[in-house]
């Protein structure tokens, strides 16, 4: 393998990484190579990139042979997500080669990767969801200002989604957090779906020697 430093967003993504690196090379992630943009900060966010704190890492790496591999949410508008995080390359000089969640081409972020990625003999779960926020849609509470409700957001729905298929206990219901999730579960996801060709293809090819 290359050296690398997988730098994301937050500690979903963390995990989730871990998970995938595993399912992809049969073998764990060398310690440290999953990191936020700013190590100490639990924070993460992509706007941490910008700061000394998260530069300096990346030139150093840059320095000892190390790839840089940035994965970010593209979030409303990933032309304009990728225009602001490739502007660092120039500002800062530094190296890094940059893939935009969930499969470098849509809008979206990590939780539209995990919907696209679920076991599909679970698709009843994310239908019944469908048909919840549409009949959210169509109630107004005359208190409320403004009188529509408020979609509940995408990770609440991947919440959901787990809390539905878990069991009730204490330490079923920790699995269903960000940190203690197990993407190798086949019974809920399946990381050999084709959504994470791009996925793959980047890390593959930004990881493995050639032969």
């Amino acid at each position: 393998m290359k050296k690398f430093q997988i730098i994301v967003e937050g500690d979903a993504d963390k995990k989730f990484f871990k998970d995938y690196y595993h399912h992809l090379f049969q073998e764990k992630a060398p310690e440290g190579s999953i990191t936020l943009p700013i190590k100490e900060d639990k924070k993460g966010g992509y706007k941490k990139l910008f700061k000394e704190e998260a530069i300096n890492p990346l030139k150093e790496n840059s320095a000892y042979g190390v790839k840089n591999l940035v994965i970010f949410d593209a979030d409303k508008d990933i032309e304009a997500r990728r225009k602001e995080l490739l502007t660092i390359q120039k500002q800062y000089d530094v190296e890094f080669e940059l893939f935009l969640l969930p499969n470098n081409q849509d809008a979206g972020a990590l939780e539209d990767l995990l919907e696209n990625i679920i076991n599909p003999n679970n698709q009843p779960v994310m239908d019944c969801w469908q048909t919840y926020e549409g009949e959210l849609e169509k109630v107004r509470i005359p208190t409320k200002t403004p009188p529509t409700l408020t979609i509940p957001a995408k990770k609440t729905k991947i919440y959901a989604y787990l809390e539905t298929l878990l069991g009730e206990t204490r330490t079923q219901k920790e699995l269903i957090k960000d940190p203690n999730r197990n993407y190798e579960n086949v019974q809920h996801w399946n990381l050999d779906a084709e959504y994470l060709e791009p996925l793959k293809e980047f890390l593959k090819c930004n990881i493995e020697k050639e032969e």
